[in-house]
């Protein structure tokens, strides 16, 4: 066993022959990716990241169907779902057995010139979120750049996609950081409310879950969708729909989902300090930890 296990997928997509399983073990600590893959030099390809909790993969099902609608806004050859559904099994079989782990699955466009893509999964011990968890995170909202019909009218900009290009998002946390914040809510240019850099906006409004509309130019959330099925369950209604940037000081309750971190309460808000239900996270933290799929 290996605290952190590497699992490279020899046949990720239907342009590679697929010869046994498609997938084989490789040394995490060995170089594996050649310098000319196009996913390190043009950040052209996908990914999905998915929290393992007690040894349980969190919405492995809905992670690889995000995968493969993310290939398809890239113009990727469709992913064989089967094959990295068992590459994920057998990295999780290689690696230490933790309390919470983190599986990255990466397809790439491959080598250039190639017209063969590059796969893997990789699992380590995730990140810490106990204090974000428990303490909440103090959020700066930014402008996106762009309007939240962006998807509709500007296709190639390859927004709803999970693709491997971070770098802004990434710069935006560090802007957020530098300014005594956490996180990141991302707005549109015409107000509306879309997403973190690396997590789905969730807010309680009344008796209702509201998070904002996958037609708003974002990607669909995994645990977003689990904090759906919670709601459901405590008797609260959901709803998915446009959200105004004003609505996120007035509502009752502010949450950032992501699968890793499952959920954390947004206690301020560009400066502002929120009410938060420590009760309610809770509940909902618990939900997301134990119900898998």
């Amino acid at each position: 066993m290996a605290v952190t296990s590497l699992v490279m997928v020899t046949a990720p997509t239907s342009a590679e022959t697929l010869t046994g399983s498609g997938y084989e073990a490789a040394d995490p600590n060995q170089p594996q990716l050649r310098v000319t893959d196009l996913s390190a030099t043009r950040g052209d390809g996908v990914f999905e990241t998915i929290g393992v909790m007690d040894c349980h993969v969190q919405s492995l099902t809905s992670h690889l169907h995000r995968l493969a609608a993310s290939a398809a806004i890239l113009d990727l050859p469709g992913p064989r779902l089967d094959v990295w559904r068992a590459a994920v099994e057998h990295a999780l079989d290689r690696a230490d057995p933790a309390p919470e782990l983190s599986a990255k699955l990466v397809l790439s466009r491959g080598e250039e010139g190639s017209r063969r893509c590059t796969g893997w999964v990789r699992v380590a011990p995730a990140p810490d979120m106990s204090r974000a968890r428990a303490d909440g995170v103090r959020v700066l909202t930014l402008d996106r750049g762009y309007r939240s019909d962006v998807a509709e009218t500007a296709p190639w900009l390859l927004q709803g996609a999970k693709y491997t290009s971070y770098a802004v998002n990434m710069a935006a946390l560090r802007y957020a950081r530098r300014h005594g914040a956490d996180d990141v809510i991302f707005i549109s240019s015409d107000g509306a409310v879309l997403e973190g850099p690396t997590a789905s906006v969730l807010l309680r409004i009344g008796n209702t879950l509201v998070t904002p509309g996958t037609d708003q130019s974002i990607l669909p959330g995994t645990t977003q969708d689990r904090a759906f099925r919670y709601a459901e369950n405590a008797g609260l209604a959901t709803q998915a729909r446009r959200v105004e940037a004003a609505e996120l000081a007035t509502a009752e309750h502010l949450w950032l989902c992501s699968s890793v971190r499952l959920c954390a309460a947004v206690r301020e808000l560009d400066g502002r300090e929120l009410t938060w239900d420590r009760r309610l996270t809770a509940d909902l933290l618990s939900w997301l930890r134990t119900t898998h799929d």
